[in-house]
């Protein structure tokens, strides 16, 4: 069951919404707003967004952003606001897909399995400012040209970049890569980040932007700058 947060300042159109999702094995979740929306997605597990564009407060754009900063999970926006502009505006703050009030219950439907489909299939592959990383050919590429890493580097760098701007504390990283029976120290983590760091300079990846130390506490991966 995919669980969808429906984000709406008008809560019959989110009790309509769940009326018609759940009985489609959706697991829905309602917000009147975008705050608590944000707050929503840090405590639970969901599998897309369903966002309205015009909200008091925060609208759908400022929301998505702010998504956006934390989590890649899919966005699709919905409104009766259909011009091109605002279509384009929500595309570049960080939506996956588009749907205009009133729209066509199947229709969203369709949308929503699509885009969960797409995330599905792409699920492999992450990409990231001309950076590429493929988990089914262990392979990672910058702008085209391979870097070539060792096993670690590859899981540290598939760590960071699934869950960009999230703090990894050292001792975390070595549980989540070299297992919990093992016995290995800070520094060697330390070293681990350098190495990649250097292998991701080497194609002039500006990695000492993105991967960044947190003094006293260990590293992250920036999605902003």
């Amino acid at each position: 069951m995919k669980t969808l947060l429906l984000v709406d300042d008008e809560p019959i159109m989110l009790d309509l919404l769940s009326l018609y999702l759940s009985p489609l094995d959706f697991k829905c979740i309602k917000s009147t707003s975008g705050m608590e929306a944000i707050k929503l997605i840090d405590s639970n597990h969901v599998d897309l967004i369903l966002l309205d564009v015009m909200m008091p407060n925060m609208d759908g754009w400022e929301t998505c952003r702010e998504i956006r900063k934390n989590w890649n999970t899919p966005i699709i926006m919905l409104t009766a606001r259909t011009e091109k502009a605002d279509i384009v505006k929500g595309l570049e703050n960080g939506a996956d897909d588009y749907i205009a009030k009133p729209f066509d219950e199947e229709e969203l439907v369709a949308r929503i399995n699509a885009v969960l489909r797409r995330l599905k299939s792409d699920s492999k592959k992450i990409f990231f400012k001309g950076l590429k990383l493929d988990k089914s050919s262990f392979q990672v590429t910058y702008n085209g040209q391979e870097i070539v890493l060792t096993p670690k580097e590859f899981s540290l760098l598939s760590l960071f970049l699934s869950n960009q701007n999230m703090v990894f504390t050292r001792e975390h990283l070595i549980t989540t890569i070299w297992g919990y029976n093992v016995s290995t120290e800070d520094r060697t983590i330390d070293s681990h980040i350098r190495n990649l760091r250097d292998k991701l300079r080497k194609t002039d990846f500006p990695a000492d932007t993105y991967l960044q130390t947190v003094w006293g506490v260990g590293y992250k991966w920036t999605l902003e700058i």
